[in-house]
């Protein structure tokens, strides 16, 4: 079985060693054919608190590590201007 992976934005950093990921889904409306953009926002485990707001991350899949928390940072794609 494959491990989900998603990429996106760092929206929030204010946690302890816990990011907020801010993915976002183009997909074309299923009658009109306008692109419609989704986002869905995601708490992922930071364990060094090496993100920043506006950071590119790719995130992973892991065991419940709290009641909201659900994927961990893969790695860090593209860091936001300081």
């Amino acid at each position: 079985m494959a491990v989900k992976e998603r990429v996106g934005r760092v929206v929030s950093d204010k946690m302890d060693k816990t990011v907020v990921v801010a993915v976002e889904n183009r997909a074309a409306h299923p009658k009109y054919g306008k692109i419609v953009v989704r986002t869905r926002r995601y708490k992922a485990h930071d364990e060094e608190n090496q993100c920043r707001i506006g950071d590119r991350v790719r995130i992973r899949e892991t065991r419940p590590l709290s009641r909201s928390k659900r994927w961990a940072v893969a790695d860090i794609l593209e860091s936001a201007p300081r």
